[in-house]
């Protein structure tokens, strides 16, 4: 693996590479850093050269504490993709990272080669959601981001694997204990003002990649599977067992669904789709 750190406008921008082969971004979600994906880049890594960043202020990158939107957040994936001079990438993306992937394919459709949504949606928040979220940011400003993820994390699995994996969960609690209280908010307070992105969907010429949960309570199966009917070519896989963590509950499953979705080549026969 090697690791690079850019300096930005935003802050330091940290993010590693592994492997040789087509480029492929890898992209976190809230309240994590790029190590998510660490079993995916162990199995991928043999045949893509894997891009894997911390978002600003998650992990090893730092964030100026202003305010932030999910576009200027897909603008640092360029400033990462620029610098390791790849002119066309797939971009894979979970939960918000999904939100900035799909924000990155609106501003530079002609950079992607193919992108996927993992446990993630195109839609908007409703109002429901959005005063959800608006609690959320007073919890953290109240008690601190890690009493904030202590609750929110184990949330994110489902039912039967907290139960047989109690050890995961505590794990991924404690790697994100140091958490700043104020990139939760900047996050939270950035996906609620984005909008609805279901016309990318339509309009991307590549084929897109969808990897939804069963259990998955954020975002709910059926609304995957109506999201994946909207692409001119779409690629569904379920995870039965998994929650909205499908990359740790189960890792193998994941990694060989992205493994079949990159294989993707108009020049052969396309690999088969199945759920």
């Amino acid at each position: 693996m090697r690791e690079n750190t850019l300096e930005t406008d935003w802050g330091a921008l940290y993010y590693r590479v592994y492997g040789e082969g087509k480029p492929v971004v890898l992209l976190h979600g809230f309240g994590t850093d790029g190590a998510i994906w660490e079993k995916q880049a162990a199995y991928l890594e043999k045949k893509y050269r894997l891009i894997v960043p911390d978002l600003p202020g998650s992990g090893r990158s730092v964030r100026h504490d202003a305010p932030l939107s999910i576009e200027m957040l897909a603008d640092n994936l360029l400033l990462i993709i620029e610098n390791e001079n790849i002119s066309s990438c797939s971009l894979i993306g979970h939960s918000m990272g999904g939100y900035i992937t799909l924000a990155f394919a609106e501003k530079y459709a002609d950079r992607l080669k193919s992108f996927g949504l993992v446990h993630s949606t195109a839609y908007a928040d409703d109002e429901a959601k959005i005063n959800s979220r608006k609690k959320n940011i007073a919890f953290i400003n109240t008690f601190g981001a890690a009493k904030y993820l202590s609750q929110a994390i184990p949330g994110f699995f489902s039912a039967g694997f907290k139960a047989s994996h109690p050890d995961v969960v505590n794990d991924l609690i404690a790697r994100h204990s140091d958490f700043q209280a104020s990139s939760l908010v900047r996050y939270t307070e950035a996906m609620i003002d984005r909008p609805e992105r279901t016309g990318v969907l339509k309009k991307f010429a590549g084929p897109v990649l969808f990897i939804a949960g069963e259990h998955d309570a954020l975002i709910p199966l059926e609304q995957s599977l109506k999201l994946c009917k909207i692409p001119e070519l779409s690629y569904i896989y379920v995870c039965v067992q998994s929650g909205h963590m499908g990359m740790l509950e189960e890792p193998e499953f994941c990694s060989a669904a992205i493994d079949r979705f990159l294989s993707y080549d108009e020049s052969i026969d396309r690999p088969t789709p199945y759920m």
